[in-house]
């Protein structure tokens, strides 16, 4: 890849959804700092996603739906989610995952080209670099 084209990548504008206290979250930032990357960074918590940005993101990203859901939160496991998910339809879980931050896969990243979900460094690597 040319550098011009490679530094293009870098400064496309990127919407960095994080929990600052997660530990994955923390290891995320970190890499898009270390790997000079531009971003927006924004607290799930403090602000999280609208119903409308969340069904632009499923929509843009190709993934299950159930990919956004934090399957490990706590939050998610007190709902027990799990055993109701199934029987919702796709606007009723975006509905849901609007209401709280914390039932939201973190880290998460917008691009204009590309949503990813999670942090898996080969992943970021192929879509960020």
């Amino acid at each position: 890849m040319s550098v011009a084209l490679n530094e293009r990548k870098k400064n496309m504008a990127i919407l960095f959804l994080e929990y600052p206290k997660c530990t994955t979250c923390k290891k995320a930032k970190k890499w898009l700092q270390d790997h000079g990357l531009n971003f927006e960074d924004r607290d799930i918590k403090e602000k999280n996603p609208t119903e409308e940005e969340l069904k632009a993101w499923y929509e843009r990203s190709g993934l299950p739906l159930k990919r956004f859901f934090n399957t490990s939160g706590l939050v998610y496991k007190s709902m027990q989610l799990k055993d109701r998910l199934h029987g919702m339809s796709e606007e009723e879980q975006i509905a849901l995952l609007s209401t709280d931050g914390m039932l939201v896969k973190r880290p998460l990243i917008v691009k204009e080209n590309a949503v990813l979900v999670g942090f898996k460094e080969a992943e970021w690597e192929k879509t960020l670099l």
